[in-house]
């Protein structure tokens, strides 16, 4: 797998339910991650962005690799609607890097 994004989210938030929603109907895959269940990685997520709110996510590129490329997304910090953070996804697995 060369590219996957990393959903952060909790049990009980809507807008977590609701961003998991468009990107199942857009058929983009995805990795759930509790954050009470990831704790620490969510909260290294955090202190990263400056950010606690959900749902988030990482994008991440050649995951495999010595050294992914790793992108970090928070609400009301890289996008304000939920169109907005699926539209992000869908253009992170469209994106090619084409070799000049």
């Amino acid at each position: 797998m060369d590219k996957i994004v990393v959903l952060f989210t909790m049990k009980t938030c809507p807008y977590c339910q609701e961003l998991k929603d468009m990107l199942v109907n857009e058929n983009i895959e995805f990795f759930e991650r509790d954050i009470h269940e990831y704790e620490q990685e969510y909260q290294i997520f955090s202190e990263i962005t400056g950010n606690d709110y959900v749902p988030a996510f990482m994008t991440i590129e050649n995951p495999e690799s010595e050294s992914p490329d790793t992108q970090l997304y928070a609400p009301e910090r890289d996008f304000d609607e939920l169109e907005e953070g699926v539209s992000i996804i869908k253009e992170f697995y469209d994106n090619t890097k084409n070799p000049i």
